[in-house]
């Protein structure tokens, strides 16, 4: 019993995700194709418009029909009546059965005379159930006069007999008409009026009549206005097809031409361009615009390589001269004891220069490596929580120096990734330093993370800190947040630039967040493995909001962490 209450379930399980598939496969074809979505639009319009006029035109019809035949039907029920009362007036009449033959004879008059009319009812005004047989009735009618003669339209003759209606006033009401040789069924209308018998009063009439004729006309106008409708949606349809590819099938061309643009391919040009009309000045105008963006990215092509070539080679050039001058220059800075006090100094200022100057070298040619295409990467898998701490070790003198308190946290577990540790470590020494030399003499703090597919560090001073358009332009090429601000290490103003370069490479990503007077955070996020994608980082850019909390040891490390960090963090929100 189980499987058997199971199985239907299952299978409307299976029914409900087929429709869904469906569904969202025909939300998706509809969101990417232009031209299905033009069609559906005007086959929806076409459809309002269609089934308004349709609606208008058959309305009309009907009640145009409907008032000629019942204006008809009226005027020809009024003639009978006046007839049968002036053949009533005409007749001697002895006796009530003799009343009744002429009745009888009346009424078959009638029927014979007037071929509209379905039958005749000839009925007393105290007869509240009156008999078939005070009707004459065709044969082949299956009607009931108790069904046609209701008590409403009764009730209406009688008080339009009391009121003493004008001669020819009569009262209508709607019914059914049902043939039992087809078992159809059509619509009809009973007129009733007072028919005035000598000798014995007042009597009843009513006169049947069929709208079979108007109900089969009205159906042929139906159905002609839906083969109509159906033929005007097809050629809507037709006509928006042609239109919609006309007009999108360019379109289309040109967007995948701009793909291939896009894509490096600045030969691709669109086809067949003849003609004077739109598309065709809409394909000469995108022609020329390639033509023109080839010919400028060609020239900046050229001049990059040309600039690239340049600094590569003078950076090259000057090695030589340079080593040179520092040869001479550690000579000098040897022997400043045998010289004079401003001489001893200028051996000094001689020897930190040329090591600057060098190492703006160094930037120089490593930049022309990353715009030449030619830096590569020697991965190796290392901890980034080592590689870390060796930076912090080498940046102790400088923070003893600015009497700066550096923290460090490391993760739990291991933070083990495929890295070059020369270029991590360079990375992580450039944002070391240049959060000591912003601090202030305020706490800098260093927190390391991992998770499955990712390792991550984030360098965070409580310094001057940076505005919005400074954080902007950080990672730009001898940019600095404030020049005339004295250094203890010099720079370049190149390491911040190659240090997202050396990101870059490892398709990793650095980012930055600073707030004015409040300090600054740099995090470094590095895949695990090659192929990795990037979605998240395992550490917050903007840690959770707490204070600093200045240190007497030098560099605190926390590993694993437990509690919070000796140096503590303020509120970062982002505003």
């Amino acid at each position: 019993m189980p499987g058997v209450t199971s199985w239907p379930r299952r299978a409307l399980i299976r029914a409900r995700i087929a429709v869904v598939r469906l569904v969202r496969r025909a939300v998706h074809a509809f969101r990417s194709s232009l031209r299905l979505r033009i069609m559906a639009s005007a086959l929806a319009i076409g459809v309002v418009a269609v089934a308004a006029l349709g609606l208008y035109l058959s309305t009309s019809v009907r009640d145009g029909m409907v008032e000629r035949r019942l204006e008809s039907i009226v005027n020809e029920s009024a003639a009978l009546t006046a007839d049968a009362n002036q053949q009533f007036r005409s007749a001697a009449v002895a006796d009530e059965q003799q009343a009744q033959q002429l009745m009888s004879s009346v009424a078959a008059r009638i029927m014979s005379s007037a071929s509209n009319v379905e039958a005749v009812f000839v009925v007393h005004p105290l007869d509240t159930q009156p008999q078939v047989s005070d009707v004459i009735i065709p044969d082949s009618m299956g009607i009931q006069q108790n069904a046609l003669l209701t008590a409403d339209l009764r009730r209406a003759n009688a008080e339009l007999r009391e009121r003493g209606g004008t001669t020819g006033e009569q009262v209508m009401q709607f019914t059914e008409v049902r043939d039992p040789a087809q078992d159809d069924v059509a619509p009809g209308v009973v007129v009733g009026t007072s028919l005035q018998v000598p000798r014995f009063g007042t009597y009843e009439i009513y006169y049947l009549y069929s709208l079979q004729a108007e109900q089969e006309t009205l159906s042929f106008v139906h159905r002609v206005l839906g083969i109509g409708a159906a033929f005007v949606l097809l050629l809507i349809g037709l006509i928006t097809a042609l239109v919609s590819r006309q007009t999108v099938a360019p379109v289309t061309r040109a967007a995948g031409v701009a793909e291939r643009l896009a894509d490096g391919h600045l030969d691709e040009r669109l086809p067949g361009v003849t003609g004077i009309d739109e598309m065709a000045t809409l394909s000469r105008s995108f022609n020329a615009m390639a033509d023109s963006l080839q010919q400028q990215i060609q020239q900046m092509e050229e001049l990059s390589a040309a600039q690239r070539r340049f600094v590569s080679d003078v950076s090259h050039e000057l090695r030589t001269p340079l080593t040179t001058i520092r040869m001479a220059g550690d000579v000098i800075h040897g022997a400043r004891d045998q010289l004079s006090a401003d001489a001893s100094r200028s051996a000094e200022l001689l020897t930190d220069q040329v090591e600057r100057f060098e190492g703006l070298l160094a930037d120089l040619l490593e930049i022309s490596r990353f715009d030449a295409g030619a830096a590569v990467l020697d991965a190796e898998r290392r901890d980034l929580g080592d590689v870390v701490m060796s930076v912090v070790q080498m940046a102790r003198p400088l923070a003893e120096n600015k009497d700066t308190p550096v923290s460090v946290q490391l993760p739990d577990g291991d933070a083990v990734a495929d890295i070059d540790p020369r270029r991590i470590e360079r990375i992580v020494r450039n944002l070391v330093v240049n959060a000591i030399e912003h601090s202030e003499a305020r706490p800098v703090e260093i927190t390391v993370g991992q998770d499955a597919n990712a390792v991550a560090v984030v360098v965070r001073d409580f310094g001057v800190g940076m505005t919005k358009p400074q954080v902007e332009h950080v990672f730009d090429r001898f940019w600095r947040a404030d020049p005339a601000r004295a250094r203890t290490t010099g720079g370049s103003g190149l390491g911040l630039a190659i240090a997202q370069e050396d990101a870059r490479l490892h398709a990793g990503r650095l980012e930055v967040w600073g707030r004015p007077g409040r300090g600054a955070s740099f995090r470094l996020t590095l895949p695990r493995r090659a192929g990795i994608r990037l979605d998240s980082s395992p550490l917050p850019l903007v840690p959770d909001s707490h204070e600093p909390q200045v240190t007497t040891d030098q560099i605190p490390v926390v590993h694993p962490p437990a509690g919070p960090s000796p140096t503590t963090i303020p509120d970062l929100e982002v505003r």
